[in-house]
């Protein structure tokens, strides 16, 4: 008899073994979900535009977002008078803090795998256009020239904590990058509480991790490129399904103005100074992080389809969907996926190229 307990006592001690590492691995995931608390939204407005952020915790945090994201504002706003890159712009020696290097260390990255088609020294080219932070006359050919002379971060360099520039007529705009970093900060606050269910948008800029509100994976919409300076239009061209990653979208049919009957828009090619003309309509790039999908966006719009199928292929942590106006110059246009798209991924209303 007491040879037959000796089996069942170790088959006993296994079971409960088993179950330990069960509730281990459960604690370890997040436990339940009346532990980690219940689902929160909070809006309001930063960076010249809103941001909305849904995440599941004990309390509500607004307040903490909220410092966390003028912390970014404080840092690299080209608006708020007092920021770190007003007061280089203004001609300040000071050092700056350690966002502005974290952003300057990504912009410069990007300025060399582009080409110099992302580039955070194109604030003259911006303001001359009208679409910067400060106002300007409409530029001729001889103006763009003159701009072109300080423009590049060739000539500007990060000594330490300090900026250097050749000219001191560079201006710095982080507008195309800034947006994406504000959304990594507060995922990286979230993080920091052990938040794992959240989505976080600042003006279209977005973080998702862990499940929705309904335990499913978040679904971003991308809008349809229609002509709206007002913003007014939500007519979705595909909806994405997405958790554990970063994701931007850049378009010109929302900000532009039209001149002596020709269309100029906001995104400027740093590298020849002028509105881009080309095909792509919108630029939506999924990527680890929100500040290199935001980069990348921006230059997508500028380099077009075929310099940002060559940048996608050569990095499997990317994905791009982009939208394109049609060759007839019609109100049509087509779609193009970039990069490997998990199936499910994507459930597309327009035509879809790969």
């Amino acid at each position: 008899m007491n040879e037959m307990k000796k089996p069942i006592n170790w088959l006993i001690l296994l079971l409960l073994a088993v179950g330990t590492v069960l509730i281990l691995r459960h604690d370890a995931l997040g436990g339940s979900s009346a532990a980690r608390g219940t689902f929160h939204t909070n809006r309001g407005y930063i960076f010249g535009t809103v941001y909305k952020t849904t995440y599941q915790y004990k309390t509500d945090i607004q307040p903490l977002i909220e410092a966390r994201l003028h912390d970014v504002d404080n840092s690299l706003s080209p608006f708020n008078d007092h920021s770190v890159i007003t007061r280089i712009n203004n001609g300040q020696d000071m050092q700056t803090d350690s966002l502005f290097r974290t952003v300057w260390r990504k912009a410069d990255e990007v300025w060399r795998l582009t080409g110099g088609a992302f580039d955070i020294t194109c604030a003259p080219l911006v303001n001359a256009w009208g679409f910067g932070f400060r106002t300007s006359a409409f530029p001729d050919s001889a103006v763009i020239d003159s701009l072109l002379a300080f423009v590049g971060m060739d000539k500007v360099r990060l000594d330490g904590t300090r900026v250097v520039r050749r000219d001191p007529r560079t201006l710095f705009d982080c507008s195309a990058i800034a947006k994406g970093f504000g959304s990594d900060c507060v995922a990286a606050l979230y993080d920091s509480l052990g938040i794992r269910n959240y989505m976080i948008e600042i003006g279209g800029e977005v973080v998702v991790h862990g499940t929705n509100p309904k335990g499913n994976a978040w679904r971003i919409g991308i809008n349809r490129p229609t002509d709206d300076s007002l913003s007014l239009s939500t007519e979705l061209d595909t909806i994405l399904t997405l958790t554990d990653c970063a994701l931007a979208t850049s378009g010109n049919y929302r900000n532009f103005y039209v001149r002596d009957g020709r269309r100029y828009a906001h995104t400027v090619d740093p590298r020849h100074g002028y509105p881009v003309q080309h095909a792509v309509l919108s630029a939506t790039v999924i990527a680890p992080t929100c500040m290199e999908a935001d980069a990348l966006a921006t230059s997508f719009m500028v380099i077009g389809a075929d310099s940002a199928r060559q940048i996608v292929d050569a990095r499997p942590s990317l994905r791009a969907y982009l939208i394109l106006a049609a060759p007839d110059d019609t109100t049509r246009y087509t779609t193009l996926r970039l990069g490997h798209w998990p199936d499910g991924a994507l459930s597309a209303f327009g035509a879809i190229k790969n």
